[in-house]
C-alpha cells in the first residue's frame, strides 16, 4: 500500500536518494514556519497562549529549577511531531511519523539530548559515574538507553502508521462518512502521541540533570564551610592586623 510504502522522489548529487518521507518532512517544516510568521502578523496573541500551553505542559511535567534550557527542545519536538502525526488529513500526503526512519531520528534526538542536558548540569565525569555505580550496572544502564530509544521510536512510529493504515483501508471499502470519524481518530491519536513523546522526552531530561537531595546537602555544607573558612581567615586577619 502507498502508506506502507517510501518510494524514492529524486537523487541528490546524483548518488543520495530522496524518498518521499524526506519531501513530506520538508514540507512539514515549511508548513510549520509560514504558519508561525503568518500568525505573528495577524495572530500574535494566538502564539503566545500556545508558548504558555507548552510552558505549562512541560512544567507540570519537569522538576527542575530553571525550565528555559529546555523548551526550545522540547517544544520544537512537540509542534513538529503534532503537525507530523496530523499532515496526513491533508489530500496526498503522509505523516512523516508514519516512516520508521523519521521515528527513531526523533527518538535518537530526545536521548541524545538527555546525555547532553545532563553532562551541561552535572559535569561529565559525575554524569558518566551514575552509569557505573556500582560498576556491573553500567552493561545493564547501555541496554536501558537502546530500549528507550527503541521503544520511542517503535512506539510513535506503531500509532501513526496504524492511523493512517486503518483510514486508508475503511476510506477503500466505504468512502463515505465512516472514513471521516475515522480521521477524526487518528488526529486525536496524533495529538496524544505528540502529547505523550514530548512528556516522556521532559521526564527523562528531568530525570538526567536532576541533583538528589545528598549531592544538594553536600554542596549546601561545602559552600556554608567555605564561607565559614573565609570569615574565619578574615577574622584573624583583621585580629593580626590590629595587633601590629
Amino acid at each position: 500500500m502507498e502508506v506502507i510504502e517510501h518510494p524514492i522522489v529524486f537523487t541528490l548529487f546524483g548518488f543520495i536518494p530522496v524518498r518521499d518521507t524526506v519531501v513530506f518532512t520538508w514540507i512539514t517544516m515549511a508548513g510549520i514556519i509560514a504558519l508561525v510568521l503568518v500568525l505573528k502578523l495577524i495572530k500574535p496573541n494566538l502564539l503566545e497562549y500556545l508558548l504558555e500551553m507548552i510552558i505549562g505542559i512541560l512544567d507540570d511535567v519537569m522538576d527542575v529549577d530553571d525550565l528555559h534550557p529546555y523548551i526550545p527542545l522540547l517544544g520544537s519536538l512537540m509542534i513538529f511531531t503534532l503537525v507530523s502525526n496530523l499532515v496526513s488529513v491533508f489530500p496526498r500526503m503522509k505523516s512523516p511519523t508514519s516512516d520508521i526512519n523519521t521515528a527513531i531520528a526523533l527518538a535518537m534526538i530526545v536521548v541524545l539530548s538527555v546525555h547532553v542536558y545532563g553532562i551541561i548540569k552535572k559535569g561529565a565525569w559525575k554524569y558518566l559515574k551514575e552509569f557505573a555505580s556500582p560498576i556491573f550496572m553500567f552493561p545493564l544502564e547501555i541496554i536501558g538507553q537502546l530500549s528507550r530509544t527503541l521503544s520511542l521510536s517503535i512506539r510513535l512510529f506503531g500509532n501513526i502508521l496504524s492511523g493512517d493504515l486503518i483510514v486508508a483501508i475503511v476510506f477503500s471499502i466505504i468512502p463515505y462518512f465512516l472514513p471521516i470519524a475515522m480521521t477524526a481518530i487518528s488526529m486525536v491519536s496524533g495529538l496524544l502521541q505528540a502529547f505523550v513523546l514530548t512528556t516522556l522526552a521532559a521526564l527523562f531530561i528531568s530525570s538526567a540533570v536532576e541533583i538528589n537531595e545528598e549531592d544538594a546537602k553536600m554542596k549546601a555544607e561545602g559552600k556554608k564551610r567555605s564561607l565559614k573558612d573565609f570569615f574565619i581567615k578574615r577574622f584573624r586577619k583583621e585580629m593580626a592586623n590590629g595587633e601590629s
